[in-house]
């Protein structure tokens, strides 16, 4: 049987982004969470796609706060 690779991760930035942008961020959960910042959690499938989130992120100009991962193997 094949295992899967997946990461949780989670994203907090300065400011808040309106949850128009919940979509840009491929479903990404999205929580304003102390006065100023903004949470994206969520799972991604592999480095990658969390680059591809973080070139999204500056491209909007937003300041990184923190990045965390754990990868979670699915079977």
């Amino acid at each position: 049987m094949k295992t899967r690779k997946l990461l949780h991760i989670e994203i907090r930035i300065e400011g808040y982004l309106d949850p128009i942008w919940a979509e840009w961020f491929e479903g990404l959960e999205m929580q304003q969470t102390i006065p100023g910042e903004t949470l994206l959690k969520g799972e991604v499938v592999d480095q990658a796609a969390l680059y591809g989130l973080l070139g999204k992120l500056r491209d909007l100009g937003v300041k990184l706060l923190a990045v965390t991962y754990e990868e979670k193997i699915l079977q």
